[in-house]
């Protein structure tokens, strides 16, 4: 391998390659545009187009594609050649109107009633705060993607609106702190990224993996993770081979990848970035989720992202590490070194527990889905509950301003709460806990709920607008006090009066949690069910409104696609069951019923004095469960048909959450019995054995 300098964004059209290639007048006004959010000129886009292409071409690409991130949770591209035709053949053009504007189809991506399908316009449109790069020969372009009539059809479109709305009123904040040399706030994200792998051959025996992402029938081995010996274990060979390739063909792309190791659970492991602006580090996550398949995929391995592939062990999350930091290159979740400084960082962080308290249900919605469901409150990722983390001493210091009673860390004597006399800041003197759903780690909030497969956009979209809120408020009620002082120490304090109850220090996993988060007054949506339909909520309407994140009709459509793919994923993995118990199972048990039969006759044949009790006790087992499946099977298929008469997603959903999911629960248990009953060579699949432990 090269050395990681000569390589790193080696692909990418980034900002050294724009000043090398680009005129100084278009250099500059590009760096305008993408620094203010100003408009590009159209010639001044042909001259970045002209300069890309060639760019493109010395790489070896053919092709280029508007990459966009429709509301799949997936990327999308449409690859065009640059041939075009002249004269003497074709010559390789790329205009400026090609590079700022594309025209898929719009009808063929969920857009929740947005589209219709005969109305197909849709249009992507150059993101140029996202860099261009090469991908499979061919020049991706970080594009948006809306409808005709100019709804956000995609994930992109309102991560970008919500930035924007948390550096309007984050600049409103720092401007009454007399810091007015900040002209940008920005949102900033290192997502951590878990995964399983597993050899490919085993993957591609298990149709349950390759239809649903997860094992919907499998016994537990006999060893899993209790000896805890797998976490930041020695790299396995062909691991470590895996992960030094994966790195590079990310670092290829400009992506951070920084700490790579083995989690908790056999075959689990974890890759995690540096952090870099929300918009990008979106982009990049979406890449790397890309990248690591085809990079296992070359190694004979297959990457597993789904948040619970096996039972038993550990499920995968992706930790959303979010916080704010301005263009002169200040942490707002950095307590500062003057009392100016922490009074500010106290502003910020009361915005983060006000707007964590006052909308929870739109973080809980932000991490729902049906693989998630598994994982959720599983004493293995924070539970549904949405609560924030700490640490004792700054949960004791927000005590005291609440009282009125702070002491001085070093003086232990009792201050006021005026803005001069604040103590530093503690940094780092506190545990961390790894079961809060939003831990505060310093400078820094890690929302630990996100799921492995998830875009990191919703979760983002979520934090950006509830503080962007939060920030709104505060602004307007300190922009006209008379006395600064004093109307931010009432601020403070009511915020931390109003909103303590979501703070939470201890064991969230604990079951006395639930009891106590309920006394409360906190949320408890436990699945994705019961939290997606809150989506739609009147005040979480007016919320998106009031910052033009999100239309009504923007809204209502996200709510209706999660609905949606929720029952497709539950049919499609009900359905998988079905033909895998019906078609695989159950002809395996039979033949080995009738072999183990066939035994016990031989032996009778030779003499009747032989005994054949292991033989008959056995094969009873396996009939009866025989029996058992077939009637779990026919329960399971009867209750698909019935699924079909609900009318509304809304019924679609709660049906398979009550009725189905737990038709296949009932259904895989017998079949995991019937796995340890029968001979491992004649069971029809991999078992969890092989699959956790063949790499």
């Amino acid at each position: 391998m090269s050395s990681v300098p000569e390589i790193f964004g080696s692909l990418v059209f980034n900002d050294k390659v724009m000043r090398q290639r680009l005129p100084k007048d278009t250099y500059k006004a590009l760096k305008r545009t993408i620094q203010d959010g100003r408009s590009l000129d159209r010639t001044i886009a042909n001259v970045v187009a002209t300069a890309m292409k060639d760019w493109a071409l010395e790489k070896g690409a053919t092709h280029y594609t508007h990459w966009f991130q429709p509301m799949t949770g997936i990327t999308a591209e449409k690859h065009d050649s640059f041939i075009a035709p002249s004269d003497d053949g074709v010559i390789m053009e790329f205009s400026g109107k090609e590079l700022i504007q594309g025209e898929p189809d719009a009808s063929s991506f969920p857009s929740g009633g947005l589209r219709a399908t005969f109305e197909a316009r849709g249009y992507t449109a150059w993101d140029p705060t996202s860099y261009a790069f090469i991908k499979d020969s061919t020049l991706c372009i970080p594009t948006a993607f809306c409808s005709y009539t100019g709804e956000a059809l995609d994930k992109k479109t309102p991560l970008l609106r919500s930035m924007e709305a948390l550096n309007r009123q984050a600049l409103r904040i720092l401007k009454l702190f007399g810091n007015t040399d900040v002209t940008r706030v920005l949102a900033t994200v290192g997502p951590e990224q878990e995964y399983f792998l597993v050899d490919k051959e085993v993957y591609k025996a298990r149709k349950d993996l390759l239809f649903t992402g997860r094992t919907l029938f499998g016994a537990k081995p006999p060893k899993g993770q209790e000896l805890d010996d797998h976490y930041f274990g020695t790299l396995k060979l062909r691991v470590s081979a895996y992960m030094r390739d994966l790195d590079e063909e990310l670092w290829k792309l400009g992506i951070l990848a920084k700490t790579k190791h083995n989690e908790a659970a056999p075959a689990q492991h974890e890759l995690a970035p540096i952090f870099t602006t929300a918009n990008i580090a979106t982009d990049h996550n979406q890449l790397t989720m890309e990248i690591m398949k085809k990079v296992a995929d070359r190694h004979g391995l297959a990457c597993l992202l789904h948040e619970k592939p096996f039972a038993g062990v550990n499920g995968s999350g992706k930790h959303n590490n979010w916080s704010m930091s301005t263009n002169t290159g200040v942490n707002l979740f950095e307590p500062g070194d003057s009392p100016q400084d922490n009074a500010q960082f106290l502003l910020f962080l009361c915005a983060v527990l006000k707007g964590v308290d006052e909308h929870q249900d739109l973080l809980r919605i932000s991490v729902a889905s049906a693989g998630n469901d598994h994982r959720l409150g599983a004493a293995e990722a924070p539970p549904a509950i949405m609560s924030i983390f700490l640490g004792d001493e700054l949960t004791d210091i927000l005590h005291g301003i609440e009282s009125g009673t702070m002491t001085d860390p070093k003086e232990k004597k009792l201050m006021s709460i005026g803005v001069h006399v604040l103590p530093k800041f503690p940094r780092d003197t506190t545990d961390r806990n790894r079961t809060s759903p939003l831990a505060f780690t310093g400078n820094k909030f890690e929302f630990r709920s996100v799921g492995s497969s998830f875009s990191i956009s919703c979760p983002n979209v979520m934090l950006n607008t509830i503080v962007a809120d939060s920030l709104e408020q505060y602004a307007t009620e300190l922009e006209g006090a008379q006395d600064f002082t004093a109307a931010l120490n009432t601020l403070i304090r009511r915020t931390i009066h109003d909103h303590k109850r979501i703070i939470f220090n201890g064991n969230n996993y604990a079951p006395a949690w639930v009891a106590e988060a309920e006394k409360r007054g906190l949320l408890n949506l436990r699945s994705a069910v019961d939290a997606l339909p809150l989506y739609s909520a009147e005040k979480n309407v007016a919320l998106f409104a009031k910052h033009r994140v999100f239309s009504a009709a923007e809204v209502g459509s996200r709510q209706d696609i999660l609905l949606e793919n929720y029952c497709k994923i539950m049919n499609i993995e009900a359905q998988t069951m079905v033909e895998m118990a019906q078609r695989d199972i159950l002809p395996a048990v039979l033949r080995y019923i009738k072999e183990v039969s066939d035994t016990a006759l031989a032996k009778r044949t030779l003499s009747a004095d032989i005994p054949c009790g292991a033989e008959t006790r056995l094969t009873g087992k396996l009939s009866a469960l025989c029996e058992s499946l077939c009637g779990r099977i026919d329960t399971l298929n009867a209750l698909l048909l019935d699924a079909k008469t609900c009318t509304t997603v809304l019924d679609s959903s709660a049906y398979y959450r009550s009725a189905i999911f737990p038709a296949m629960q009932e259904l895989r248990a017998v079949a995991d019995e019937m796995e340890l009953l029968v001979a491992a060579d004649r069971w029809p699949f991999p078992t969890y054995g092989q699959l956790l432990f063949s790499v």
